[in-house]
């Protein structure tokens, strides 16, 4: 379950380096923005208070969706388009000396401005799914073999679930994600038959921060946050991706499903706190033996 909110997370990242090729170091911090913004929806303004404890932090967390989606759209309308784009294509290093300095700086305003606008308490968005169960068994003819699944983290599985597959279908199939593919594929060629690369830069990094915020939606029902929680997992989205796949979505996907799974099941061996260390440990064996990730072939295209 926690796998799959891993997932979700790389996935966002996944469609921005994917079509735009971009090292966005301040992923981590927009999905605090999307903490954020479901804790505000839910607890901080009771906006969604009337829909209750259980449905209010999951819509809490979709709307978060929409509201990181503006707001990544005027950040590359306003920055990370003037070092992106067949413009700086033929510049030193296509541009990515700009872009690495650039998403760092958006990262360490974000950090600090969230400090002064939320403070440094942490939050959560307090609901009874964090704090309860549903439980699958007997499994066998006993009362001692049971399965337990944190409710809040059960739901957010799902609907982790539900948005990738929107977000694949949408890329896959609809006439704008198309045009996604083609900017991602050759840039070049793309101008050539009348698309607009910067127009399909921008939506592609205006959504890929919407889902990335909707997983944080998800993770802030049982997860305290609090300004600086982004570099907690901005890490484990960048191996999740790594080891799916640069570029593709499923492969991101898959990646960060890898990603929680082993980090949950390292804790039956080892402390809590190496859980970071399996985790790097299985990365580093996946890069040796497969250097180009678990799916590889999608690197081309999204």
């Amino acid at each position: 379950m926690v796998g799959c909110l891993y997932g979700l997370m790389c996935t966002g990242l996944g469609m921005i380096f994917g079509v735009m090729r971009v090292i966005n170091f301040a992923q981590g911090d927009l999905m605090m923005l999307g903490m954020y913004a479901a804790w505000y929806l839910f607890t901080g303004f009771g906006l969604l208070a009337v829909l209750g404890p259980y449905a209010g932090p999951i819509v809490g967390a979709i709307m978060a969706g929409p509201i990181l989606f503006v707001a990544g759209w005027f950040i590359h309308r306003f920055l990370v388009s003037r070092v992106t784009g067949v413009k700086v294509a033929s510049t030193e290093g296509a541009g990515h000396y700009a872009q690495l300095i650039l998403t760092l700086g958006v990262a360490l305003i974000l950090q600090n401005g969230g400090l002064i606008l939320f403070g440094s308490e942490p939050r959560s968005v307090r609901t009874p799914l964090s704090s309860s169960a549903w439980e699958i068994g007997p499994l066998i003819d006993n009362d001692f073999v049971s399965v337990f699944l944190n409710q809040g983290r059960a739901v957010g599985a799902v609907v982790s679930i539900a948005v990738t597959v929107a977000l694949f279908l949408f890329v896959s199939r609809s006439r704008l994600g198309k045009a996604l593919r083609a900017a991602a594929d050759n840039p070049e060629a793309a101008v050539y038959m009348g698309i607009d690369v910067d127009r399909a830069h921008r939506v592609a990094f205006a959504v890929g921060t919407g889902v990335t915020a909707i997983a944080g939606g998800l993770v802030a029902i049982y997860y305290p946050f609090q300004p600086y929680v982004g570099l907690e997992f901005v890490i484990v989205m960048y191996a999740g991706v790594v080891l799916g796949g640069l570029g593709s979505i499923t492969g991101a996907f898959w990646g960060g499903m890898l990603i929680g799974l082993v980090q949950q099941l390292s804790t039956l061996i080892l402390p809590v706190q190496l859980q970071n260390t399996a985790i790097f440990v299985v990365f580093l064996g996946v890069i040796f033996l497969r250097p180009q990730g678990l799916f590889g072939r999608n690197v081309e295209r999204v």
